[in-house]
């Protein structure tokens, strides 16, 4: 039966900066848990398989919650939840019972290391290249088990969409890159050909019917390239000599955004090698499956600016076709001759020291899955017998999660994103009764994740920026800044350091504080006032039009966004009220500067476009309490009165909201089909409501939202897991499976608190 283990790691290809906290892998072990264990486990998958049925893609995370709410012991049963009639109003008796019951869920949930695990998954390009890194090196049966790769099939099988193709997330519509990679991943886990009960060969099908693989878009293209049933002929054109060119030029990768930066590095080490697996009969037999025509008969050069239509969200300029033609015919040729192959090597060596650095500062995690597929896949082309792709094994059960639909490899996990937000969620009931010890856990987490150092050496000439102080958005080990992940954990940190030792635990040094204050700062931009993620943002924004991808939107330079400059904004005033001393002015600048960003880029209808989360309900919840915090007002500013006008005018009428993921790409509020209600973004509109002061001042929508919520709640306080709500370059969709009892708790609190805040105390 299959297990997870938190904060453990041994090895002597693993190590840690503080001891694995905030790790979480799955392990099998065939004689653990008792027959019932296991019929829950399949009953989960069967309750997955009716949710399918209804529409419903994500999974609801049971395993993870059926293990860490047995190891809890609390009870979550003996309170029955509340059930409202239709005419019947909400009282604080029952209002308190559903926030009573959606803590325990939380508190229950929460891992013995302090952290909230969850997937946080959802886009089906994620698992596929890891395959082939693991089957291009003959790694797959040394790594994966058998139950492994059952887990893996299920969660292909379970993906499959009606027509037989996969998407690019699993909400999504067929896409050549969803159903290439997925109908490739199967084949290399053992399935055949006419396996699946059809379900190969309806693949297949969707495959060759859309113009067969050498339409897939330019990141499967390199993918398949690598197994060995694609050419590197028929990519353009990726030379590793720009990693070469003097730092100062206005297009030098190292103003790449961060992501886009580590993806087409490795994958410019592959395109520079022209490196492929080796040709076994399962390569040969799928060269033969997956293309329309004869593999020896495809005109390769006429392929690479081909993209299926399905999968085409930014096509290609014609100032990018252009270079790629000329990098193509005038550039490559001369590259492979000496004596410029000589650079050719120069370029190489240099993509492998700044690649060792980056995994060597990451403890071999890197940045996220898209790079530790393609590091992987470098290493072993650089030399099958080196320490790098030892250590990069190590790290794999790191992005394996496992749930009722099966196993997936993750983004890089969200444990400290998730549990800062859990943290304040819990904080807001007031209900100290009923803490227990999860407050002081959370504190430990927290705290042992800040990142305490800098990356060793010159950082800055690895193209790297200062970490210490900041916060990842997983664990410390994988050491990337992420600037709301920094400003919500130093949010926790000062609401925990007013309550009591026994409470919250002791307090962090003040210096630890002021180090993660020093880092939201730097992360302003010096034009537009908002904050960037990763990495300062670059206003270069022209360079966009140098975007190799036909699947997400504005991937080349880091941008400002409105969710994190509104979190900072909220972490900057809360330090500088408790501790004034710390460069006051220049935050009070900062705010300032941070405020009018966020005014700026409001929506004639009064939204904000959501970056990170579906979409415009998550970005204008962020937004009005950033403003809130500032002081702004329902009264005072017209900002946070058009911000509520819009959150009132898009509520249903059953008094939720739901709002489709197609706002996303399409940049329009688009409500879910019938206008039916999501209760997590029913849960965002509610805060931000209450944001704005709409408690005080008018209630009733209010009653209306709450009754929802309480009415959906489970009888062990949790509830029901919809439709996926999270987000990431505007066109694909990532799956948060701790958000459904992390926000309906945190609304439920504060609507508790807020309409009766005498009683409340």
């Amino acid at each position: 039966m299959w297990k997870l283990k938190i904060a453990e790691g041994n090895g002597p290809y693993l190590y840690s900066t503080n001891n694995f906290v905030g790790r979480q892998t799955w392990e099998y072990d065939p004689n653990a848990g008792t027959p019932e264990d296991r019929e829950s486990f399949q009953k989960a998958r069967d309750q997955f398989d009716q949710n399918r049925k209804k529409g419903f893609h994500s999974c609801g995370d049971l395993f993870m919650r059926m293990q860490l709410k047995k190891e809890s012991g609390i009870d979550l049963e003996s309170i029955p939840p509340v059930r409202l009639e239709e005419k019947e109003e909400i009282t604080y008796e029952t209002a308190t019972i559903a926030v009573k019951k959606a803590l325990r869920l939380n508190r229950a949930v929460q891992a013995s290391d302090g952290h909230w695990p969850a997937e946080n998954a959802g886009p089906m390009l994620f698992t596929p290249p890891l395959l082939i890194a693991l089957y291009i090196s003959g790694a797959m049966n040394t790594t994966l088990t058998s139950e492994h790769k059952k887990e893996m099939i299920r969660y292909m099988y379970n993906h499959q969409n009606e027509d037989g193709g996969w998407g690019l997330y699993i909400e999504g519509h067929s896409t050549m890159i969803g159903s290439g990679l997925s109908y490739v991943a199967l084949r290399i886990l053992g399935e055949g050909a006419d396996d699946g009960n059809g379900a190969i060969a309806r693949a297949r099908k969707w495959i060759l019917d859309h113009g067969g693989a050498t339409g897939i878009p330019s990141w499967g293209k390199a993918y398949l390239s690598v197994l060995g049933v694609y050419e590197w002929e028929g990519c353009n054109p990726l030379p590793p000599e720009f990693w070469l060119f003097p730092s100062i030029l206005p297009y030098h990768p190292a103003k790449m955004w961060s992501y886009c930066r580590t993806t087409y590095m490795p994958m410019s080490y592959l395109y520079g090698r022209k490196y492929h697996g080796p040709i076994t009969d399962l390569v040969l037999s799928l060269r033969n499956e997956i293309h329309v025509k004869s593999y020896d008969q495809i005109d390769w050069n006429k392929a690479r600016h081909h993209c299926c239509k399905e999968d085409v969200y930014y096509p290609h300029t014609f100032v990018q076709d252009l270079l790629w033609d000329t990098l193509n015919y005038c550039t490559e040729p001369v590259m492979k001759r000496w004596p410029l192959n000589k650079i050719r090597q120069r370029a190489l060596d240099k993509t492998i020291k700044y690649m060792r650095y980056g995994a060597e500062e990451s403890r071999y995690i890197t940045i996220g899955c898209v790079e530790k597929s393609l590091q992987m896949m470098c290493w072993w082309a650089h030399d099958q017998n080196c320490d790098e792709f030892k250590y990069h094994l190590a790290r794999v059960p790191d992005y394996l999660w496992l749930a009722e639909d099966g196993m997936k490899m993750q983004s890089f996990g969200s444990q400290i994103w998730d549990s800062t937000l859990a943290t304040q969620a819990v904080i807001s009931t007031g209900m100290v009764e009923e803490y227990g010890d999860c407050l002081q856990k959370a504190h430990f987490y927290i705290k042992e994740s800040q990142i305490k150092e800098n990356p060793k050496g010159d950082f800055r000439g690895m193209y790297r920026h200062f970490t210490k102080g900041a916060w990842t958005f997983s664990d410390q080990d994988q050491g990337w800044v992420v600037s709301d992940c920094t400003a919500e954990a130093l949010k926790c940190l000062l609401l925990l350091s007013q309550m009591p030792t026994e409470i919250s635990g002791e307090k962090p040094p003040v210096e630890r504080l002021y180090d993660a204050v020093n880092v939201l700062l730097y992360l302003q931009s010096s034009l537009s006032g908002g904050f960037a993620i990763w990495e300062p943002a670059i206003p270069q924004p022209y360079l966009e039009v140098l975007n190799p991808s036909e699947l997400f939107a504005d991937i080349v330079v880091e941008q400002e966004h409105v969710e994190c400059t509104a979190s900072i904004v909220q972490a900057l005033i809360s330090f500088n009220r408790m501790h004034p001393g710390h460069r006051e002015k220049e935050i009070e600048n900062s705010v300032a500067r941070g405020v009018s960003f966020l005014e700026e880029r409001q929506w004639p209808d009064g939204s904000w476009y959501g970056y990170w989360g579906i979409c415009f309900l998550y970005g204008t919840f962020f937004t009005v309490g950033g403003l809130a915090a500032a002081g702004k007002t329902y009264e005072n500013c017209e900002a946070v009165r058009k911000a509520v006008n819009f959150f009132l005018s898009s509520q249903n009428d059953e008094g939720g909201w739901g709002e489709s993921l197609e706002s996303c790409p399409s940049m329009k509020y688009t409500p879910l089909e019938g206008n039916r209600t999501n209760l997590v973004q029913t849960s965002w509109a509610m805060l931000g409501l209450m944001y704005g002061g709409q408690a005080e001042r008018d209630p009733t929508p209010m009653h209306k939202a709450a009754k929802l919520l309480i009415n959906e709640q489970m009888s062990d306080g949790d509830f029901p897991q919809q439709e996926i709500t999270g987000v990431y370059m505007k066109n694909c969709m990532l799956h948060y499976a701790q958000y459904r009892n992390i926000f309906p708790l945190w609304a439920l609190g504060e609507y508790r608190k807020r309409v009766w805040p005498s009683q409340s105390l």
